[in-house]
């Protein structure tokens, strides 16, 4: 995935004269995660933007450029971090097309590594997409594989409207396929059937599919055939492929490894109960994070694996 993204920001750049990438370590670094490993070099100083450690600095500074022509994508080092230009993107990086009456847009990308399973403890851990879901004017991407990575990071570049792009940092490495030579586009606001089923509908996003699937294998192996759905763009979410699925397997499961109180997921469960109350046939359930600050020794209790999920689809798919 690392190399998808750094492949993304590349094609960009070589196309289009506007993009420039700014960020703590995002030039001679290259990055923590080294995602823009060797941009510099290529594009100079001008375009790969080393910024101070102030986050509300680099999102003010992009909306500015994106209002002056440019196309900026911001790269927030840790989600954890963003807290800071949290103002700066719901007041005004998200409000502009409105508050202008469609006459000015704030084409910025901000791209945010989320989630645990790197032993980074509280303040590297956490996953707030629930934070940006429910701003109005922003669209929120999280990817979980090279394929898609490397797809919809050019779409939301070429998108006119502001994108958090959420990048699960557990998979950067550990996830991997192959990724055509060029560009190429993943549409957003599409979900996708990672696994295709009867019984019970998964459904879940970033680095928590690949903990759905092997779910999933073990259920199969109870006689429990489940279908997951990879997200792909939390919002705008495509709940008509949700509904679809509902529809067919008359339960829904969604896995999430932010805190469960007050988490995306609830606003998924609330989703198919409007919209699909009659082909439930038991109680919509989740899977999520505890409602706790993200823990260091106890990491992998915290996250919602495997060996959480399995007995939930089980329990569903009998109720």
């Amino acid at each position: 995935m690392v190399q998808a993204i750094n492949d993304a920001l590349r094609l960009s750049m070589q196309r289009d004269p506007r993009v420039i990438v700014l960020g703590e370590d995002v030039g001679k670094v290259g990055g923590v995660f080294r995602v823009t490993a060797g941009l510099q070099t290529e594009f100079g100083e001008e375009r790969v933007i080393d910024t101070p450690l102030s986050e509300n600095g680099i999102v003010g500074t992009a909306i500015g450029m994106a209002l002056n022509g440019l196309i900026p994508i911001a790269e927030i080092q840790f989600a954890d971090f963003i807290f800071p230009a949290y103002d700066q993107i719901v007041n005004e990086l998200a409000k502009y097309r409105y508050r202008s009456g469609g006459d000015h847009t704030t084409k910025v990308v901000i791209r945010v590594p989320v989630g645990g399973g790197i032993r980074g403890g509280h303040y590297h851990s956490q996953h707030p997409e629930a934070a940006f879901v429910q701003v109005p004017g922003l669209k929120v991407v999280c990817p979980s594989n090279p394929y898609d990575a490397k797809g919809m990071l050019l779409a939301s570049i070429e998108d006119p409207d502001p994108i958090i792009f959420m990048e699960p940092k557990r998979v950067y490495r550990a996830a991997k396929g192959e990724v055509p030579e060029g560009a190429y586009t993943v549409p957003l606001e599409s979900a996708r059937i990672a696994r295709e089923g009867r019984d019970v509908t998964v459904v879940t996003y970033g680095a928590m599919l690949y903990e759905a699937l092997d779910a999933a294998q073990r259920a199969f192996e109870q006689g429990v055939d489940c279908e997951v759905i990879d997200l792909r763009t939390l919002w705008p979410v495509d709940i008509t492929m949700i509904l679809q699925s509902v529809k067919k397997t008359g339960r829904f499961v969604v896995v999430h490894e932010a805190p469960k109180t007050g988490g995306f997921g609830g606003e998924l469960l609330a989703l198919v109960t409007e919209r699909a109350f009659y082909h439930l046939e038991a109680p919509p359930a989740r899977v999520a994070g505890f409602d706790t600050p993200f823990p260091y020794t106890l990491e992998m209790e915290y996250l919602p694996l495997s060996h959480r999920i399995l007995p939930v689809v089980l329990e569903t798919a009998k109720a």
